[in-house]
C-alpha cells in the first residue's frame, strides 16, 4: 500500500519542486506576441525553462546516486503516478475554469477549452501556459530517463531502440525548452485558452502519453534490428525537427525583424498596407509546415523503439495527426478572420495546408 500511495503523490511532489525552481531561479524577462486584452500591451514572460530542466535532472540523478530515490522510481510507480497526474490534471482544470465568468458557450465547451485566455500572476512572474508546458516537459523527461534506467538495469541484452527512443524524446524536451521564447509566437499562446485541454493535457497527458513507445516496449527483448535501420528512424525524427524548428524560428525572427534575412533568405511578404504575411522559405512550402514536422518527429519516436508492429507505439503519431489536422482548420479560420483578403492571397500563393504537393 505504501508504494502506490507514494507513487500517486510523486507527480504532485515533482510539480511542486519544478514550480519552486521556476520561481526562485533567475529568469530572463521578455515580451511576447500576445497582448493584454484590456491594455493592449504585450504580455511579459519569465524564461528559465532550460535551467529548471537541467537542475531537475541533476536533482533526479543526485537522489538516485545517494540511494534516496531509485533512478527507475517513476517506472516502478508508473501506474499510480499516472493516476496521481490524472487526478491533479482534473482538479487544476476545474479550479481554473469554475471561478471564472462563462464565455457564453455551454459549460462542457468552457471546461474543455477554458475561460481565461492568458492567466498570469504578478504581471507575468508566473504565466499559466508557460508553467503548464514547463512542468509537463520536465516530467516527461524524468519519466523518459527513469524508463531508460529500468531497461538498462533489468536486461542482460539491451534493446538499442529503447535508448534511441529515450534520446529522441529527450532531444524533443531539451529543444523545446532551449527555444522557449520562440513558442510565445505559436498557436497555443496566441489562440488557446486555459481549460481541461491545456491544463489536463500538460499535467497528465503530455508527460505520460508522449512516452507511450517506451511504455509499450521497455520490457520487450532486443529485436536485433540493424544499425542502419535505427539511423533511418532517427533521420525521420530529425527531418521533422528541421521542418518544425526551422518554421517556428523563421516566423519568430520575421515577427521581430520583418526585413531581416533568415539563413540568407530574404523574406517574401504579402502586404495590405497594415499587415504582413510571410510567404516563402518554410512558409512557402505549406501553410502549416511545422505541423508536418511535429508528425514526422512523432513517427520517428514510434519507429525508434524497434517494434513498429506493436500498435501502441503509433498512438502518439495518430494523436498528433488528429490534433494538428483539426487545429489547422481552426487556425485557418482564425487567420481568415484576422487577415481577410490578405489571407486569401496567401492561400492562393501557398496552396497546400500541411503536406507539400499532397494536402
Amino acid at each position: 500500500m505504501k508504494t502506490p500511495v507514494l507513487g500517486f503523490f510523486t507527480p504532485w511532489i515533482a510539480y511542486a519542486l519544478i514550480t519552486l525552481l521556476h520561481l526562485v531561479l533567475p529568469a530572463k524577462r521578455m515580451k511576447g506576441y500576445v497582448r493584454h486584452e484590456q491594455t493592449g500591451e504585450a504580455l511579459d514572460y519569465r524564461i528559465n525553462g532550460i535551467v529548471v530542466l537541467a537542475l531537475s535532472v541533476l536533482l533526479w540523478l543526485a537522489l538516485g546516486l545517494l540511494k534516496w530515490v531509485p533512478l527507475d522510481w517513476l517506472y516502478q510507480v508508473r501506474w499510480s503516478s499516472l493516476l496521481g497526474a490524472l487526478t491533479l490534471g482534473l482538479l487544476f482544470s476545474l479550479l481554473i475554469v469554475l471561478p471564472c465568468p462563462s464565455t457564453g458557450k455551454p459549460f462542457p465547451a468552457d471546461l474543455w477549452f477554458g475561460r481565461l485566455k492568458n492567466p498570469q500572476l504578478r504581471q507575468g512572474f508566473v504565466d499559466a501556459k508557460m508553467w503548464l508546458y514547463l512542468v509537463g516537459a520536465v516530467m516527461l523527461e524524468l519519466n523518459t530517463l527513469s524508463f531508460a534506467v529500468y531497461h538498462y538495469q533489468s536486461r542482460e541484452v539491451y534493446n538499442p531502440g529503447v535508448f534511441l527512443c529515450a534520446a529522441l524524446l529527450s532531444w524533443f524536451v531539451w529543444d523545446y525548452l532551449s527555444f522557449e521564447k520562440v513558442h510565445l509566437y505559436t498557436y497555443d499562446f496566441i489562440a488557446e485558452r486555459v481549460g481541461f485541454k491545456l491544463g489536463f493535457g500538460c499535467l497528465a497527458f503530455y508527460p505520460y502519453f508522449y512516452a507511450v513507445s517506451l511504455w509499450s516496449t521497455v520490457d520487450l527483448p532486443n529485436p536485433q534490428r540493424p544499425l542502419w535501420l535505427n539511423l533511418c528512424f532517427a533521420l525521420v525524427f530529425f527531418m521533422g525537427w528541421f521542418l518544425s524548428r526551422g518554421a517556428n524560428l523563421q516566423k519568430y525572427y520575421f515577427k521581430l525583424s520583418p526585413e531581416k534575412k533568415f539563413f540568407g533568405l530574404a523574406p517574401a511578404v504579402l502586404d495590405d498596407g497594415e499587415r504582413r504575411l510571410l510567404a516563402n522559405g518554410f512558409w512557402g512550402l505549406s501553410r502549416h509546415i511545422n505541423y508536418l514536422g511535429e508528425i514526422l518527429m512523432a513517427c520517428g519516436i514510434a519507429l525508434s523503439a524497434g517494434y513498429p508492429a506493436v500498435w501502441q507505439v503509433w498512438l502518439y503519431p495518430l494523436y498528433y495527426i488528429g490534433l494538428l489536422f483539426t487545429r489547422q482548420i481552426d487556425d485557418d479560420k482564425i487567420c481568415k478572420a484576422k487577415y481577410g483578403a490578405l489571407w486569401d492571397a496567401y492561400t492562393k500563393k501557398v496552396k497546400y495546408r500541411i503536406i507539400p504537393f499532397i494536402y
